[in-house]
């Protein structure tokens, strides 16, 4: 996955738990766990091609329902789960030949309710600016100015190197160590600048191997999500904004969807923004000013009034 297909390690993470998960209650359902024996703790070093090839289409739908019902997975995460199975079967059946057919071939994935992204109002941005402050108020605030002006990724943050800034150009590494290239308005340009300024500052307090992150920890290493989650979470309390469901992706949210509303991008130049693989998944954005134009229109004072009989 991560060599052939350039999946990210975090993606190989995720499929590498997924079947872990899988075989652990493939023991389970089949009773070859101790009784009373914690989930996490059944070993699936035993299994090997002999006890794969004994699963059956049913296993897997018994699986499904079990992390639906047990686990409280939702159709987003076994949508994941069912992937992952697919593609661990085709690569037996097809690139090692180990199985003489795939007993999955027909998985279907649960479709998975699409629902309008949250996002933050202009009000709640000019809000969310204005909070930011303290000692590292440069750095937050070009984080913070870069999520909502460019619509990146979390990892595509932390992941930003200095030679990636080029003039008024950034270049970002999306999934798969997909790279794509977005412009830098003014207000991030300035931002970028302030901020590296007080960077230089520090030179001596980095890291080697961190020397060409462009967000650094007062340790003087590179920020990891975790650490930039916490920053927005606190900026979000300070502005009023806590517990609404905010967060680093849903500033790329609000950054898409400000886009679209007020500077009436096309959907296709969003898409190549945003770094979607397909359309239709950046087509959600049209769907909020559909959701917009609705509710501007039950407002109407007339909106009510019938015909009197």
């Amino acid at each position: 996955m991560e060599t052939i297909k350039g999946r990210s390690p975090r993606t190989v993470q995720g499929y590498y738990t997924d079947l872990c998960t899988f075989f652990r209650f493939m023991k389970l359902h089949r009773h070859l766990s101790a009784p009373g024996l914690e989930f996490s703790k059944i070993s699936i070093d035993d299994i090997d091609i002999s006890f794969i090839k004994t699963i059956t289409l049913s296993d897997v739908y018994e699986f499904l329902h079990y992390v639906s019902s047990d686990r409280q997975n939702q159709a987003k995460t076994r949508a994941r789960k069912v992937s992952c199975i697919r593609v661990f079967f085709k690569y037996l059946t097809v690139n090692l030949k180990l199985l003489p057919e795939n007993p999955v071939e027909n998985l279907e994935i649960p479709s998975i309710k699409k629902s309008l992204p949250k996002y933050l109002t202009l009000e709640h941005c000019y809000e969310l600016l204005n909070a930011i402050d303290g000692k590292e108020k440069a750095r937050d605030y070009c984080m913070i100015t870069l999520f909502l002006n460019c619509g990146m990724r979390l990892s595509e943050l932390v992941g930003i190197n200095l030679p990636d800034i080029r003039d008024n150009t950034l270049l970002l590494r999306g999934k798969g160590n997909k790279e794509r290239i977005v412009y830098l308005n003014e207000a991030c340009q300035t931002a970028i600048q302030e901020y590296i300024k007080e960077r230089n500052q520090h030179l001596a307090s980095v890291k080697p191997t961190d020397k060409q992150a462009l967000f650094l920890s007062s340790r003087g290493t590179r920020l990891c999500p975790r650490q930039v989650e916490r920053i927005v979470e606190k900026y979000l309390k300070l502005s009023g904004l806590s517990g609404m469901g905010y967060s680093p992706h849903k500033l790329r949210h609000t950054a898409a969807t400000m886009m679209y509303q007020h500077g009436h991008v096309d959907v296709r130049v969003l898409q190549e923004i945003l770094g979607h693989t397909n359309l239709g998944t950046t087509q959600i954005y049209t769907h909020v000013s559909n959701e917009q134009i609705k509710e501007a229109t039950d407002q109407n004072p007339l909106a009510k009034v019938k015909s009197k009989k």
